[in-house]
């Protein structure tokens, strides 16, 4: 039986982790619906990577939970697992691509490990995929003639070849491939005018946790701290002590998740 429409895509329930003496993620806890699209916002090396990794199950955390669509990713047959990790596409700066091969090849690579698709079908796909990021015909190119706006544009081509039902980024989304596909992204970037015009709702990561969770216009607004330092981009952070403004938006918005919970 499918999960609940209502159910989360994405949650994760105290979820710690660290390297040695390093406590990179500390009891953080995050919710993304279907169609819903996060960006997270924070320092260098402050874990982002970090906290999608354990999102695509690339990471096991210390401790907490991993649910996608309502199952504990750990908990489940690795049968299990390995399908809920194939409803997720993952882009990467530039694309991420293979050097060695085509952008056919690229886009095709998902396809021939995880599929028994024929080669007719698998090329069908690939095409399919290139008109979406409107990047007809250039299947035969190698990812040396492409320019970095087209890399990024394959590498999408590639995190969706599956038809992954979420989509996690670390550069700038695809606007129109958002509306098509509404899948539950979450997207990493340094770019603060991309972050506004596609989230739903901006993180901040800092100390383990995501510090505040709030509305694109109220994040560009707020008066707390920590935030307007990184709004601002004053290298100097608020001190860790210093109180979140709001952690999950208007009140208006909160009952508004709680109604769909």
């Amino acid at each position: 039986m499918s999960a609940s429409a209502e159910t989360p895509a994405i949650r994760l329930r105290g979820v710690s982790k660290s390297f040695g003496e390093k406590k990179v993620l500390i009891g953080l806890d995050l919710e993304v619906r279907k169609g819903e699209s996060l960006v997270l916002l924070g320092q260098s090396g402050i874990g982002k990577s970090v906290l999608l990794k354990h999102v695509i199950g690339l990471l096991k955390p210390d401790s907490g939970t991993v649910e996608l669509y309502g199952k504990n990713l750990w908990a489940v047959p690795s049968r299990e697992r390995d399908e809920l990790r194939r409803k997720f596409g993952m882009s990467f700066q530039e694309g991420a691509l293979f050097d060695s091969m085509s952008v056919g090849e690229n886009i095709a690579f998902p396809l021939t490990r995880h599929t028994k698709k024929s080669k007719q079908e698998i090329a069908d796909r690939v095409a399919e995929c290139l008109d979406l990021v409107r990047l007809p015909g250039i299947e035969e190119k190698r990812p040396s003639e492409l320019s970095g706006g087209m890399k990024r544009r394959v590498g999408f081509a590639r995190a969706i070849a599956l038809q992954p039902e979420n989509l996690l980024f670390v550069v700038k989304v695809i606007e129109e491939m958002r509306k098509r596909l509404k899948p539950a992204a979450i997207t990493i970037t340094h770019d603060l005018k991309v972050a506004f015009a596609i989230a739903d709702r901006v993180g901040l990561l800092s100390d383990g946790k995501i510090y505040v969770e709030m509305a694109p216009k109220e994040f560009e607004q707020s008066k707390d701290p920590r935030v307007a330092a990184f709004v601002t981009g004053n290298s100097e952070l608020a001190p860790p002590e210093a109180e979140p403004e709001r952690r999950t938006g208007t009140g208006r918005e909160e009952k508004a998740r709680e109604a769909h919970v």
